[in-house]
Formats: structure tokens, sequence, C-alpha cells
């Protein structure tokens, strides 16, 4: 699955979890490991001008997708074409995200995921005009952030007692290396 992402909000953020949200989510959707996916992080005034443009609203927001191509749920998986399905791009405003983690209590990285995730499942054809559609899609949304979350922790868990271990192993000599002696 390719992931590009762009940082041009002037605000420093962990990019890579952004990604890692983003391709967990496409995962657990059971997406096409050759979809293509961008996410852009933008300045309030870039998303401003987009939600105007293509929205017809006022002022800026905190996350736009905008689909490529459509999903073909009829297609067979032992089709011949194995083409890249350009899933769209996202587009995340730092700087609005901010204030909306703030109200939320949590840090702005938490808003991203929350919003990547978001994005994700609007290039997925999920919505949430109408009450059922926001019960479907931010029940989804929920799952698959608290799904996430614990697998980071844990992946973070395995990475500190893997480090852990080669400590101790090293201290004992163990730790796989010859020596010349």
């Amino acid at each position: 699955m390719s992931i590009e992402i762009a940082n041009e909000s002037g605000i420093a953020v962990d990019e890579t979890t952004i990604v890692s949200a983003a391709r967990f989510a496409l995962d657990r959707m059971e997406v096409s490991p050759l979809a293509e996916l961008s996410i852009v992080l933008v300045t309030l005034d870039v998303m401003s001008d987009l939600h105007e443009r293509w929205m017809d609203l006022p002022g800026p927001t905190d996350v736009m997708a905008f689909p490529m191509d459509e999903l073909d749920s009829t297609r067979r998986p032992d089709a011949g074409d194995t083409s890249p399905a350009l899933l769209g791009d996202i587009v995340l405003c730092p700087s609005f995200a901010r204030d909306q983690a703030r109200t939320a209590g949590h840090s702005l990285l938490d808003e991203l995921h929350l919003l990547t995730v978001h994005g994700v499942l609007h290039l997925l054809g999920y919505d949430h005009a109408e009450p059922a559609e926001e019960r479907e899609m931010f029940g989804l949304q929920k799952r698959l952030l608290t799904d996430f979350k614990a697998a980071t922790a844990a992946a973070k868990r395995r990475d500190a007692q893997r480090s852990n271990d080669d400590r101790l192993l090293g201290a004992a000599g163990l730790d796989g290396t010859v020596d010349d002696a």
C-alpha cells in the first residue's frame, strides 16, 4: 500500500504515525495492498480556500477527503486487472485540529489520527449526513481508533522488552557478537 504524506502546514507533527493510522484503517477495512493514498497537511488559509471551493462553506475545517477512483465492490478478487486503485487525498489542517484536540482533552496527534481515520472512511464511501449513517461511521471510526491505539501500545511494549532483553543479554555476554581474541 502506497501512502504519501506532505506536511505543508508549518506545524511539526509525527507524520509516521499519521501514515500508520491510515495504513491500519485501510488494512482493517481490507483495502487492496495495491491502493494508493495521499495525505496533505495544510494551513488554515489553504483549508479555508478548499472548504469554500469544494463544499461552498465559509472558513476552514479539520479534514476533507477527495476520492479519486470509484471502488468497485463487485469486482472479483481473482480478476486479471491488478492495477493500483487511487483512493484519493485526505487533507488535514493541524491548526484547526489543535483547538478541537484541546476541547476534546487529548493531544494534537490523537486528533490527527482520528481525522485521518475519518478521512479514510469517507474515501471508502462512508458518510454521516443521516443519523443512521453517522452512527455507523462514527462507531466504526471509534473501533478502528481503539484498535489502532491498542496495537500501537502493544508494539511499544514489545520494542521496550526487546531493548531490555538486548541490554541484559549484552551485559551477560550473550549479545551474539563474537570475540576475535
